[in-house]
């Protein structure tokens, strides 16, 4: 193991304080740990800054002793973005959460990088406001992280991805110097936009420390249905009619097979099926407005009935209730942890054109059928927005473990088949060390040429988040 210069240890820690780091093992293991399991971290040091000053000291420290960082949130990511070896120290931003600025006529939120995005939600909500990224762990997730992956989640059709909430960024850069780019403009022409740099970036081109967010008029109403629908193209028709006869109100729009809603109702305590009938497919509806006199039951409940007729439907049913509500969302966020019951899974987070999302699925599931027969297809996601989570349950006869030997054969059949369709192999998780092999061999000679320079003429020591994105 590498051992990190006793001298630069102590100059980290007089420049943090007793708590501003630590090299306990036991704490070093709960940053070492990666949340699916795929890679095992091995740094020797954590490192808490508490102010943008103490980061860029840390950095700068760091760069002279050619101590490579890599720069960790919640460690909620899926793709090995914040896993460091024992040559590298973790600078986690956990004590930087203040929310700075609730600006209620900018409709704007200024907070610290190591705020949690459920804490961030709430703070607007407080001022009946909006902020609308919304992910699986916002209990836990930090805002750095959210932008530093570019992260998606469930209400990207209505608002856009991270990279869309966004006004101004504070970054540290490679040498330690700080780029104020907070700001509160929507229209700034002033040369490159470079605050869309360092969003998606996954920390390899600067620290993230600071961010001024858009906020959006709190929902007053809304209304949430799950429908039976007969196939994903049904679904994508279903999606049109929707968006015409709401007038855009869709703040979600996620398609689950019959397989994931199966899973959830049977492994989850307290879950119930919305529907009396099963189906092959279903899809969950959710209308919000901020417009104090909207139905949007009724606007619903009337589109539900077009769609009926249209054969779009075989069922669907209203939520009368948070209660009920709460049981429409609790299946379809509960579809991860229920495929832990059914075995190994192998996933994809994958996007293609919304028009070419039913070509996907077929052409999918049946090259994953050819190869492991007895594969179990769980694609579920925010095909609103033409993103699946297009993951497969190993066969029931199957062992767990030859199964998931079989992850690398699986990806690269249902990435050639995206990239066919003019889509993504990363959609929201980003790439970290999960996909690196994959963005080179899917991307352009062109595009990786570019990342490549901009890596170099940013970071030309690679000294943040080395061997994420680019080599």
């Amino acid at each position: 193991m590498h051992i990190l210069p006793s001298s630069a240890i102590k100059e980290l820690q007089d420049a943090l304080g007793p708590k501003g780091w630590s090299m306990e093992a036991d704490i070093l293991a709960t940053h070492n740990a990666e949340a699916r399991g795929k890679f095992a971290g091995d740094a020797g040091m954590v490192l808490y800054p508490a102010n943008t000053d103490e980061v860029a000291k840390c950095v700068a420290i760091c760069a002279t002793h050619g101590i490579a960082i890599v720069p960790q949130g919640g460690n909620t990511g899926r793709c090995g973005g914040a896993v460091a070896n024992a040559a590298e120290v973790i600078l986690n931003l956990k004590r930087m959460n203040r929310i700075i600025e609730i600006d209620a006529r900018d409709f704007t939120a200024t907070v610290e990088a190591g705020a949690i995005l459920q804490t961030v939600q709430d703070a607007a909500g407080d001022r009946d406001l909006l902020f609308p990224l919304s992910l699986g762990s916002e209990g836990s997730c930090q805002i750095g992280g959210n932008l530093a992956t570019n992260a998606g989640g469930l209400n990207v059709i209505r608002y856009g991805n991270a990279r869309d909430l966004v006004l101004g960024l504070e970054v540290v850069l490679p040498d330690g110097s700080v780029w104020n780019g907070l700001s509160k403009l929507r229209k700034d022409n002033t040369g490159y936009d470079l605050r869309d740099l360092f969003i998606g970036a996954e920390g390899t081109l600067g620290i993230i420390t600071k961010a001024t967010l858009k906020l959006f008029p709190k929902p007053r109403h809304v209304a949430t249905a799950w429908v039976a629908v007969p196939s994903p193209d049904a679904a994508l028709d279903l999606l049109a009619l929707a968006r015409r006869e709401s007038g855009d109100a869709i703040a979600a729009f996620e398609l689950i097979c019959g397989f994931a809603h199966d899973m959830a109702v049977a492994h989850l305590p307290g879950l119930s099926a919305p529907l009396a009938a099963p189906s092959d497919w279903y899809v969950m509806i959710e209308l919000t407005s901020s417009r104090p006199k909207d139905d949007l039951n009724e606007v619903l409940s009337d589109l539900l009935e077009s769609a009926l007729e249209a054969g779009l439907s075989s069922d669907a049913t209203l939520a009368q209730s948070e209660a009920q509500r709460a049981n429409l969302w609790a299946i379809r966020e509960g579809i991860p942890e229920a495929q832990g019951f059914e075995g190994g899974s192998i996933k994809h987070d994958v996007s293609v054109p919304v028009s070419r999302m039913p070509e996907l699925l077929t052409r999918g599931m049946a090259a994953a059928g050819d190869f492991i027969p007895g594969i179990r297809p769980c694609p579920f996601g925010h095909v609103g927005d033409g993103n699946i989570h297009f993951n497969f349950t190993q066969p029931v006869e199957m062992e767990k473990q030859a199964f998931l030997d079989c992850w690398e054969t699986l990806n690269r059949l249902i990435h050639d088949i995206v990239a066919d369709l003019g889509g993504s192999i990363s959609a929201e998780h980003g790439i970290g060390k999960l996909k690196l092999d994959e963005l080179a061999r899917y991307a352009s000679p062109e595009k990786m040429k570019l990342l490549r320079v901009i890596k170099d003429a940013i970071d030309p020591d690679g000294m943040l988040n080395p061997g994420k994105i680019v080599k």
